[in-house]
């Protein structure tokens, strides 16, 4: 059955995806440990009042890989063709990809086809759905970012290696139960130059997606640490040319001057806003996050903005600094619409 996104209010809220890890899930992992932390996660964002929670992504986490937060290795991993095993002449040759000097080895190595391997995501959606309660919110990682992230001795064309990821995470998409699927891209925002590349692959999967599409865009985070060299202004055709229902984009730990360009996106797509800090913990109060709502909209236009949301995810925050966010996210999107 379709679900239906919440339209009671003129902007919403929502998260991005991760959640802060969980001690005790870490400590026993298990099938039912995962589902029993998702209803945690996701109940913890419906009692704080998020219109459009997020699964969390606890099932991805790796503790070999957790600088990505299974965001890259949860994929590579699953996907056929690509083999994990990198030996001294694979770094070297990843070294020479000058776009991802800031990651030491590459998420794997490609030697045959890409195909869809073990990669089995309606099977994480369900588990999610199974305990959400309501309308809740589905994401996977852009194909332009999990190509960078591959060494290719197979295809030995980035553009080919590029819509063959697409592909398979095409045929993935048709019949996730959410209410909205977002696609996630933390590499485009420094590589501006692939732009009509990545978006027609990014598109290629977005075609495909039969509820609310949104996609996501930040400059990285590692560490704390914005990752990407950029500004918005330099993607204002490439956003605008994305098939996409809604934009969910880093704005709070942004200089004015990326907000104010974002007049410049075309009004068929919603505007999402980060108003939430990922890369502090300091808390924001009510009125920091309702000041920030009012100069974004005073930036991109009145009406424009239909989200708000933190800048990234959750996964680098201790559980007591998300929630205290979460809160005040929802409390300051609140003072800002006067209830």
């Amino acid at each position: 059955m379709k679900q239906a996104i919440p339209v009671t209010l003129q902007i919403l809220t929502t998260t991005v995806g991760s959640y802060s890890a969980i001690d005790w899930l870490q400590a026993l992992p298990s099938e039912q440990a995962i589902i029993d932390a998702t209803r945690v996660v996701i109940n913890t964002q419906r009692q704080f009042g998020i219109d459009l929670p997020t699964d969390g992504e606890l099932y991805r986490f790796d503790i070999n890989h957790p600088d990505t937060n299974g965001m890259i290795d949860y994929f590579t991993t699953r996907l056929g063709g690509i083999k994990q095993q990198v030996g001294r002449s694979d770094i070297k040759a990843f070294a020479q990809k000058t776009e991802m000097r800031f990651r030491r080895k590459p998420a794997g190595v490609v030697i045959d086809a890409i195909g869809e391997g073990h990669l089995d995501l309606y099977s994480d959606c369900a588990r999610a759905a199974a305990v959400a309660g309501g309308p809740f919110k589905f994401t996977l990682t852009s194909p332009y970012m999990l190509a960078r992230t591959l060494l290719d001795r197979y295809y030995h064309d980035f553009e080919t290696l590029l819509m063959a990821v697409a592909d398979v995470l095409a045929e993935q998409v048709a019949d996730l139960p959410s209410a909205c699927l977002q696609m996630d891209e933390a590499n485009i925002t420094g590589n501006p130059k692939d732009a009509d590349l990545a978006g027609r692959a990014i598109n290629r999967i977005l075609d495909c997606i039969p509820v609310e599409r949104a996609v996501h865009l930040c400059f990285g985070n590692y560490g704390g640490q914005s990752i990407q060299k950029g500004h918005w202004d330099r993607l204002i055709a490439f956003l605008n040319g994305l098939h996409c229902d809604h934009l969910i984009l880093e704005l709070a730990h942004r200089p004015q001057n990326d907000l104010e360009v974002l007049r410049n996106i075309d009004k068929r797509i919603a505007l999402g806003i980060g108003v939430i800090d990922v890369k502090v913990n300091q808390i924001e109060s009510a009125d920091e996050v309702a000041f920030r709502i009012e100069k974004a909209e005073q930036a991109v236009g009145n009406g424009r903005i239909r989200w708000v949301h933190p800048d990234c995810g959750f996964w680098m925050l201790k559980r007591s600094v998300t929630d205290r966010k979460l809160e005040a996210l929802v409390l300051g999107r609140n003072k800002y619409l006067g209830i």
